[in-house]
């Protein structure tokens, strides 16, 4: 018989939508996990969010780090805390999941990194997209060789707009960090780069386009890898039609693939046959957004307990000096070497 295995104490810091659609509810239902409390700096929403999902605790941020009950912690705060919070906590020994980005600027994500290298709790930056399943079976094909070399990398990242009663921290470029590049670009580029086992690349170009904000609405980035594979990226949280996209494709000497739907093909005999694997639906009609955070939420968990491995994320500082020499770009009208 399978030993139980030990219930995971947490609390949830930030109660805003992500924490309210995602965390909560997924946490919240596992039989190995106990949350604790809920942090916000608003008490009465912390309240009002911590009642809905029947958690104990309102908490402040000392109070989780100062608590040696609580073995883990969920960031979902604005940008401009993640690296402050995530170093405190590791620092206080827990184990981290940290909303993305991992920081808001690349000597940010250098001193998390630091400490998280000698820290004895896990870190995990919220990217679920790389738990979706069809990006899991595309990953695998382009690992195993089954594409050949690839050459050409293309990503979107398109959302709806949103309408604001008034202006909110993601408006403001101090706190962060930019707009629908910082928002959409990192997991638009993560989604990419990671799928082709993160290539080094050395050249970018990007054009940003402003809205009403102090912040861009969109984006457009162009990269090469040191191996000469091409980057294309394009992103928008002003996307105008009836539903969000989120695509990928990848182009290789012997196959290419894209989702979604999933679709692989290779070349066999000279010619392209379709090997797309039939792919697994999620449970009770999830959507995909939810299904792939009830994944990533699990491998944290298991992460906790040594069941799964969690390195730290060293791919992110490449990450996210990609994403500032966009911006460099943005700003010269040039494209920039890294």
């Amino acid at each position: 018989m399978t030993e139980a295995r030990p219930t995971s104490r947490c609390a949830v810091v930030g109660a805003g939508a992500v924490s309210q659609i995602v965390h909560l509810p997924i946490l919240c239902e596992r039989i190995d996990v106990e949350v604790m409390g809920v942090v916000d700096v608003d008490q009465h929403k912390a309240a009002t969010v911590a009642g809905r999902f029947q958690v104990g605790r309102v908490m402040s941020f000392e109070e989780v780090l100062e608590d040696e009950t609580l073995d883990a912690v969920v960031l979902c705060t604005p940008n401009h805390l993640h690296e402050r919070q995530t170093i405190a906590a590791l620092e206080a020994g827990k184990h981290v999941f940290t909303e993305r980005p991992l920081a808001i600027d690349s000597e940010g994500v250098e001193r998390i990194l630091a400490v998280a290298r000698e820290a004895e709790g896990v870190l995990v930056v919220g990217l679920p997209h790389r738990f979706r399943p069809e990006v899991t079976a595309l990953k695998s094909f382009v690992a195993s060789g089954d594409l050949g070399d690839i050459y050409a990398m293309r990503g979107s990242w398109l959302t709806r707009e949103v309408r604001r009663k008034r202006a909110t921290w993601r408006d403001d470029p101090k706190r962060s960090g930019g707009g629908a590049l910082m928002e959409l670009g990192i997991p638009a580029l993560d989604l990419c780069l990671w799928m082709a086992g993160y290539p080094t690349v050395d050249r970018v170009s990007c054009t940003l386009h402003n809205g009403e904000t102090p912040v861009e609405d969109a984006a457009s980035i162009q990269a090469s890898t040191s191996d000469g594979a091409v980057l294309s990226v394009e992103v928008s949280n002003q996307y105008f039609a009836g539903d969000d996209r989120f695509y990928a494709r990848l182009m290789g000497t012997e196959g290419s693939g894209s989702i979604p739907p999933l679709t692989v093909y290779r070349k066999l005999g000279g010619r392209p046959l379709d090997v797309t694997p039939i792919q697994p639906r999620p449970r009770g009609g999830e959507n995909p957004y939810t299904n792939a955070y009830r994944r990533h939420l699990d491998h944290f968990v298991r992460a906790i307990h040594g069941e799964a491995e969690a390195p730290v994320p060293e791919e992110q500082l490449l990450l996210q000096r990609l994403i500032e020499a966009a911006y460099r770009s943005a700003d010269s009208g040039e494209e920039i070497s890294l």
